[in-house]
């Protein structure tokens, strides 16, 4: 997984869901776990332990990273049926504007509304460079996102104008946001940034810093944006 370059967060996971899954059948010899054995437990995953999904998807990858990728074995897909299928909590247009409104320091409206505007996951935000945002072209360079793919993002007239006056004010030197000493900002003060602003614009939906990437793409399409 290191030489594929897994981030560290996704290594951690796989080995313990993978541990969990060879616990499973501990008085089995490892190679000797066929294809219904691990169809059988991830049904025990969902019927016994009623995990959710994500957790249930994620427990697949490890185990057919062990088997297809360690071992070189043939790529097999495991169905498991789920009644659960639950929409993503979306914010509304107004939504968005109360909670850019109220969030009035001007280092958080801009994290805040990078997230939003080019529909950026948690982690990508954080790893933002200023070398990243390219005005020319207005987009927004993401670098090894998920699956550890470069793409680029819309970079909107507005949010540029926020991070002009932001880096006038605070004057970033590598990270596009960086913390007290320097370095890149925490995922937990964004997370805390984004509870505090939807407290003050008084949104009672369950939401989090990835809403806003859901509200990103719901935004588009409903303004009729390719799917593409």
């Amino acid at each position: 997984m290191k030489e594929l370059r897994y981030s560290e967060k996704t290594i951690k996971t796989y080995k313990g869901l993978f541990e969990e899954f060879i616990n499973y059948y501990h008085k089995v010899d490892i190679n000797r776990i066929n294809e219904s054995m691990i169809t059988a437990f991830l049904r025990y995953l969902e019927m016994d332990r009623k995990v959710s999904t994500s957790y249930q998807n994620q427990s697949i990858n490890a185990i057919k990273f062990h088997f297809e990728r360690v071992l070189g074995g043939q790529r097999k897909v495991y169905l498991v049926d789920r009644e659960e299928k639950r929409l993503p909590v979306i914010l509304n247009e107004e939504e968005i504007g109360r909670l850019l409104n109220v969030t009035e320091n001007i280092k958080h409206k801009a994290k805040l509304m990078l997230a939003y505007s080019s529909g950026l996951r948690l982690g990508e935000l954080i790893n933002v460079k200023l070398t990243d945002i390219d005005s020319g072209r207005m987009q927004v360079r993401i670098v090894q996102a998920k699956g550890k793919k470069d793409r680029h993002s819309l970079l909107s007239i507005r949010l540029l104008e926020v991070l002009r006056e932001y880096f006038k004010m605070y004057k970033p030197k590598v990270w596009l946001f960086e913390g007290a000493t320097g370095g890149q900002y925490s995922v937990g003060s964004i997370q805390a940034i984004m509870k505090d602003s939807v407290k003050k614009a008084g949104i009672r939906k369950k939401v989090s810093v990835h809403t806003l990437r859901h509200s990103f793409a719901t935004h588009l399409l409903e303004s009729g944006t390719d799917l593409r």
